[in-house]
């Protein structure tokens, strides 16, 4: 059969329960197709394609019947298009012909060979209808407000009767639906016909005595299903046969979709073994915690697996004792899929592009259809494991497509996003090719937050150019962040939208630091016999300290260049001052990295070739990664830290300096880079423009010629930032806020099963 269904007030209408019952019946259903017929122009008709829980048309006709396009290409249906752009007088024809009629107020919405207004009836008067007659157009008058000029004949009716026609189905094949008087030409050719509840008393009227128009009592979806179940389109067993069976809710209250499992998987002496992970930012110990008091939960993640070691094991302990009720849900993948997912295609598409650097970025259509079945694997798990009504909470960008996949199979779940990476603005964000379909499935989410406003509201400003949305509320920024203080800063944010009368809430939460981990290494013996090495080994020497990881985000080759100009601009300082540079490798297989690590290398390498003294060499240069114990111990002893990334969605190393310094009585200099996260929130920091070699090298300068007095204030006020917002504090500020959207986005679960039950 096809469905020819009218947008606004019918297949966009109903309750959400019918809604989901429709769109799913639509969507498994191969021999149902699917076409919009609306009076919104096709601007207006594609933000809803953009929309997961929406089946896509497989046709569309818009502007009134004026315009008709292939579904999924959105390219003129030919020969039909061509025969209705004939009749077309053109735009600007109509217009200069009406533009003296005082009561006509041309309809600023996106509309192609038609003209639209706002009038009342009484505007109608006999001149507008002799100009538009005389050029050969028609008049269209509905709901007593909506004026439309039109290619002679032309209708919602006539041209789908031409789609018909061109495809050669019978029209027996074909029901339409719609609810207004503007929907009256469809009925009029002959179709099955529907007019759903709550339609317009004109239209009512005008087919009360059409025997195959059924008038629905249920409004939109509700309405279609009727007509479904009236004319028998889907056999005898009608609705019932086709209801998709519910997935049964889970255990868990609480869901933590991770790339990461909560423990590390390592061989010894050829058996599989679990341990404690090693994560230094505390993200994994704080997602932790919140089963600390017995709460139901689990914690989906990926796990490779080789059958010799035998069977896979889905579901497993995390930690029996802390954590009674908490199991890992694996979801296995191949090294193939973990490669192309992870390491290439999250690494190579989606990594550049999220941190401005498009034109690094590679596209493959064969690795985005790889992406979508790992992240739907990640929700089909995620939907087993959760409780009714239970809060699914997903982690970065790795999972973006993850919320379309679990609304559709658990509509009843709160589902919140937390997204540690950089978010750009649209200009960046709009050249991947995917953008409609990630902006679309983060849009099912209940809550999604990010670290700094910034970042949200570039969010907010990719959304835009998606789809339309209403501003429910915004908040200030201040004082909790800065507001023109650095690139980043911003004074307002967006806290709430509505996208088609679904409310989605934003925030705003960097990640914070578990500071008695910094406690606990600074107490070792071990640690603290380092720090009185470095001490002794830099006596003398001023110590700037760098620590990144290998990546072309981090500015490490422009940081360079600035050190090389800081010795050349102040030669006092040869002899006297150390760059140690921490560079730690990129995982196993990013290929990518390689050319930049040369590039690093033969930069090191000349500039301790122009500048070193026998016994002092500019740039200590350490490519290996070190345990966060002994990095205390370096961040301890460092005069200045320099962090100074191109882009960066917050940068904990940065807050890791600062909390060691402040526990240790220091007074060291953090200059950091106004790109990274934590620029927005730090306070008393030194503030550079990576971008700007001659700016880099001036305030590392200004670092090291800073008074202590100076330096120590500065510092006390970064310190009391990270003292105050650590990682605990990150986590229930997030949950808290998960938690206070749930009301009113909650679909009732026990109502929906009775209505997939028929």
């Amino acid at each position: 059969m096809l469905l020819a269904t009218d947008l606004d007030g019918t297949f966009l209408a109903g309750t959400p329960e019918q809604r989901l019952k429709l769109y799913q019946l639509i969507s498994a259903h191969p021999d149902i197709t699917l076409a919009f017929v609306t009076g919104r122009g096709l601007e207006s008709v594609l933000p809803l394609l953009s929309d997961p829980t929406i089946p896509q048309p497989d046709y569309i006709i818009c502007d009134v019947g004026c315009t008709i396009v292939e579904g999924h290409t959105q390219q003129p249906i030919q020969p039909v298009q061509a025969k209705i752009d004939a009749l077309w007088p053109g735009t600007q024809v109509i217009e200069n012909a009406l533009a003296h009629k005082t009561g006509l107020q041309r309809q600023d919405v996106p509309q192609e060979r038609r003209c639209s207004y706002f009038c009342e009836e009484g505007a109608i008067d006999d001149e507008v209808i002799s100009i538009v007659n005389e050029l050969s157009c028609d008049l269209l008058y509905s709901a007593d407000l909506y004026l439309d000029v039109l290619p002679p004949g032309i209708n919602k009716g006539k041209t789908l009767r031409e789609l018909v026609e061109h495809m050669g189905w019978h029209p027996e094949q074909v029901m339409v639906a719609g609810d207004t008087l503007n929907d009256l030409s469809m009925y009029e050719q002959g179709f099955i016909g529907v007019c759903v509840g709550e339609s317009e008393p004109a239209l009512l009227q005008s087919t009360e005595n059409r025997a195959r128009v059924l008038h629905a009592n249920e409004p939109g979806c509700g309405g279609i299903l009727e007509a479904f179940q009236h004319f028998g389109f889907l056999g005898p067993a009608g609705l019932e046969a086709e209801a998709q069976e519910l997935l049964p809710p889970g255990k868990s209250d609480l869901v933590i979709v991770y790339h990461r499992l909560p423990y590390e998987e390592v061989f010894e002496e050829g058996e599989l073994r679990r341990r404690r992970p090693s994560s230094p930012n505390g993200i994994i110990p704080t997602l932790l915690g919140f089963f600390a008091d017995g709460r139901r939960g689990s914690w989906v993640a990926w796990s490779t697996h080789d059958d010799n070691h035998g069977d896979f094991e889905t579901h497993t302990e995390v930690d029996s004792k802390n954590y009674p009720n908490l199991r890992a849900a694996r979801v296995r993948l191949t090294e193939d899929e973990v490669d192309i997912f992870y390491k290439k295609f999250s690494k190579e598409a989606f990594w550049p592009t999220l941190h401005t650097f498009w034109e690094r970025a590679t596209f493959r259509e064969e690795h985005w259809e790889v992406f979508l079945e790992v992240n739907r694997a990640f929700a089909e798990r995620a939907a087993a494991e959760a409780a009714e009504d239970a809060v699914v909470w997903i982690h970065d960008y790795n999972l973006w497509m993850v919320p379309a996949y679990l609304r559709e199979i658990r509509p009843d779940v709160t589902i919140a996003f937390f997204h540690h990476t950089y978010f750009p603005s649209a200009d960046v964000f709009n050249v991947l090719p995917w953008r409609k379909d990630i902006i679309g499935s983060l849009l099912q989410c209940d809550y999604v937050g990010f670290h700094i406003p910034r970042q949200s509201e570039n969010f907010v400003d990719v959304v835009r150019g998606v789809t339309p949305f209403t501003v429910k509320e915004k908040v200030s920024c201040a004082p909790r962040f800065l507001t023109y203080g650095c690139a980043v800063g911003l004074d307002e944010m967006t806290k709430e939208i509505e996208v088609n009368g679904r409310s989605i809430c934003l925030g705003a939460h960097p990640v914070g630091l578990s500071l008695d981990r910094i406690k606990n290494s600074l107490a070792m013996p071990s640690i603290q016999n380092r720090m009185k090495e470095l001490l002794e080994e830099m006596e003398g020497t001023r110590v700037i300290l760098s620590v990144e990881r290998l990546d072309f985000t981090k500015g490490i080759l422009e940081k360079l260049t600035a050190y090389e100009r800081l010795l050349t601009t102040h030669p006092e300082l040869i002899g006297k001052v150390t760059l140690l540079t921490v560079c730690v490798p990129s995982a196993q297989g990013m290929s990518i990295y390689d050319e930049l690590q040369q590039q690093i290398e033969q930069a090191v390498g000349r500039i301790n070739g122009s500048f070193a003294r026998v016994g002092w060499t500019p740039i200590q240069f350490f490519f290996r990664s070190f345990p966060f114990e002994e990095l205390v111990a370096y961040y301890t002893m460092a005069d200045v830290m320099w962090i100074t990334p191109l882009r960066d969605g917050l940068n904990l190393v940065a807050k890791e300096y600062v909390a060691t310094q402040g526990l240790t009585d220091g007074r060291g200099v953090l200059v950091l880079s106004e790109f990274t996260g934590a620029a927005a929130e730090l306070r008393g920091v030194v503030l550079a423009n990576p971008h700007d070699p001659v700016e880099l090298a001036d305030t590392c300068y200004f670092a090291l010629n800073m008074h202590a007095k100076d330096a120590k204030a500065r510092l006390k006020e970064a310190f009391e930032v990270v003292e105050y917002y650590d990682i605990n504090y990150w986590g229930q500020e997030f949950m808290s806020a998960v938690t206070a959207t749930k009301k009113g986005n909650v679909i009732d679960l026990e109502s929906k099963r009775k209505v997939s039950a028929g």
